[in-house]
């Protein structure tokens, strides 16, 4: 299905400014009404699709229309919530445009309207687990002490028994449910505000791309425990204060899983290609928080180093001169 503006027929898509359904063509607001369609076909030209197996949401490559494929977030496949966009394009772009902007040797064609057709708004699919959990540690703790008499250094050690027992409630740890998606690098653009999640609704899928889970609840848990388990170690550590070192004796986390939700997550990816290499960044959708690494344009880099030997060399030939005159 793709929404169509009642007044002109347009695309509308939710804007993540106005935060509000758009009709670019008109300019009208919450103007929409649902056409329905097929997979493999676009509502609005008519043109064949080609989607992958997990495409929910995508743009149609002949007209731009957005479209959703209703049977993919509907019945078992619907989300429980939803993250809507809060960072437009427009603001992506910028924010990739700081990030980089001190990089001197970035090629000049990054970020150029040309490779700006390579970004797409995409919501990822995530898993978010809650956990009551109960973490027991028990260790011995040294505090040495030191100081000088005289010609004498006393060294004083002291040890101690170091007991913990904590009950922590860990709500709505994310994990990444594509294959598609890097793992690393979807765990470094959290964090994402759990407050601002909704109820899933498919209007805020039009204008971005999207994709239903491809790997399952149940082999995606041991990522949830694990920073879990290192969110409880960072607690661990910051009610243990004062000891010069800590040797564990008994380190123990138990976890039983108390909710496991269904979320669309919005994330901004640019792909850029340089010298038959491609290159991806990542925005957060909602903090606007940029990954990537940008790649060394080798002319920039030569014409940097000419510049600076012809200046080297002018010093030198200006040293000689004044030299020559003493």
């Amino acid at each position: 299905m793709i929404y169509k503006c009642k007044n002109c027929g347009g695309n509308v898509v939710y804007h993540p400014d106005k935060k509000k359904m758009y009709c670019p063509h008109c300019e009208a607001v919450d103007s929409e009404e649902e056409v329905p369609s097929s997979v493999t076909e676009c509502a609005n030209c008519g043109a064949p699709v080609e989607v992958s197996r997990y495409t929910s949401a995508c743009k149609c490559e002949h007209c731009g229309s957005y479209m959703i494929l209703e049977e993919r977030v509907a019945g078992e496949l619907t989300p429980h919530l939803i993250l809507p966009f809060q960072i437009s394009k427009e603001k992506a772009v910028k924010l990739l445009e700081k990030e980089f902007q001190s990089r001197y040797f970035t090629p000049g064609t990054f970020l150029s309207a040309a490779t700006l057709t390579g970004m797409e708004g995409i919501y990822v699919p995530f898993f978010l687990y809650g956990y009551l959990g109960t973490f027991d540690y028990a260790g011995t703790g040294t505090k040495v002490r030191s100081w000088r008499r005289g010609n004498t250094e006393y060294v004083e050690t002291s040890w101690f028994r170091v007991e913990r027992n904590l009950d922590i409630d860990f709500d709505r740890i994310p994990v990444d449910a594509s294959i598609d998606m890097n793992n690393d690098m979807m765990d470094l653009l959290e964090p994402f505000d759990s407050g601002a999640l909704e109820s899933f609704q498919k209007k805020y899928m039009s204008g971005f791309e999207g994709e239903m889970y491809s790997e399952g609840l149940m082999s995606l848990e041991h990522r949830a425990q694990e920073k879990a388990r290192r969110d409880a170690e960072e607690l661990l550590r910051d009610t243990i204060s004062g000891y010069t070192s800590l040797h564990a004796d008994r380190k123990h986390l138990n976890l039983q899983r108390q909710t496991a939700e269904y979320a669309l997550l919005p994330v901004w990816v640019y792909y850029y290609s340089y010298h038959g290499q491609k290159y991806t960044y990542y925005v957060n959708g909602q903090s606007g928080k940029v990954l990537g690494k940008t790649p060394v344009s080798k002319g920039k880099m030569f014409a940097y180093g000419a510049s600076l030997w012809g200046f080297l060399f002018t010093c030198m030939v200006f040293v000689k001169m004044i030299l020559e005159v003493l």
